[in-house]
């Protein structure tokens, strides 16, 4: 697919999403909540959240790594319904702020009736691309982001938009999907896959090198272990979901992991 299309493909994809209600890795709002503590949130954590605001699109859990402080400014790139904003918000506090960014208008009006309901005004979603970041030079303490990079067409200049708008000394805290073997081709140009946040994917070392290439310093890229949607004890996985693209007896962590990546500007 080309770039035009691609991001076109996802952007529809996640508005479907944001109307529907309908999860990456399925099942009810039971399944999601125990899947987002299999990637580490807290039950204190989930239970500040508003209804809706939990999708299951995550694939690992940025705010932890981030260690977000009192009075720290946020962004978050790809902010879906605002299920990591709404974590965030709280250990920023009242003198801190958490800027939600999100290509997909459906998304955006979503996150802000989440906000509204739960009473966040901390928290602000503003609709834009994580490519064009809406957010001015030197603004931000920290950037999170969870499982959206991979859906980029451009990740070299995601990262140079994150390095524009750090605060010297800001850091970055990301979750995402990584390759560690070459995709076959028919999963490459599947439109299915891409969306899945599978066919978009890298490896951990281009990984690594998009972000020295941004001029990050005190980098770390960790895989941090199998794909949370390819685990057989998830509702209707993505990982099922793509063995008809696979050989025979292979599944999706044969080639995807999650990671971890940290990085000082």
């Amino acid at each position: 697919m080309d770039d035009i299309r691609t991001k076109k493909t996802v952007r529809e994809a996640y508005s479907s999403i944001a109307t529907q209600g309908k999860s990456c890795c399925g099942g009810s709002a039971g399944d999601l909540i125990d899947f987002a503590k299999v990637l580490g949130y807290s039950d204190e954590e989930l239970a500040t959240l508003p209804e809706g605001a939990n999708l299951g699109l995550s694939c690992g859990n940025p705010t932890a790594l981030a260690s977000l402080k009192e009075g720290e400014v946020v962004v978050d790139l790809g902010s879906g319904a605002g299920f990591d904003c709404f974590v965030a918000a709280p250990k920023v506090g009242a003198t801190g702020k958490v800027i939600g960014v999100d290509m997909t208008p459906a998304m955006v009006e979503k996150a802000r009736e989440n906000a509204k309901k739960g009473g966040f005004s901390n928290v602000e979603f503003r609709l834009g691309e994580i490519e064009n970041l809406p957010v001015a030079d030197n603004a931000v303490d920290a950037v999170i982001s969870n499982c959206v990079i991979n859906l980029s067409v451009d990740k070299a200049r995601v990262f140079d938009e994150v390095r524009r708008v750090l605060k010297p000394g800001g850091r970055i805290a990301v979750s995402d999907m990584a390759l560690t073997r070459d995709l076959p081709g028919r999963v490459k140009q599947n439109a299915e896959a891409y969306v899945g946040c599978i066919a978009g994917a890298v490896t951990l070392d281009e990984y690594r090198g998009l972000v020295e290439k941004a001029g990050f310093r005190e980098i770390t890229v960790i895989a941090a272990g199998k794909s949370a949607c390819a685990d057989p004890g998830t509702k209707d996985p993505i990982g099922k979901e793509f063995l008809k693209w696979l050989g025979e007896g292979e599944s999706l962590n044969d080639y995807a992991v999650s990671v971890y990546v940290e990085a000082r500007k």
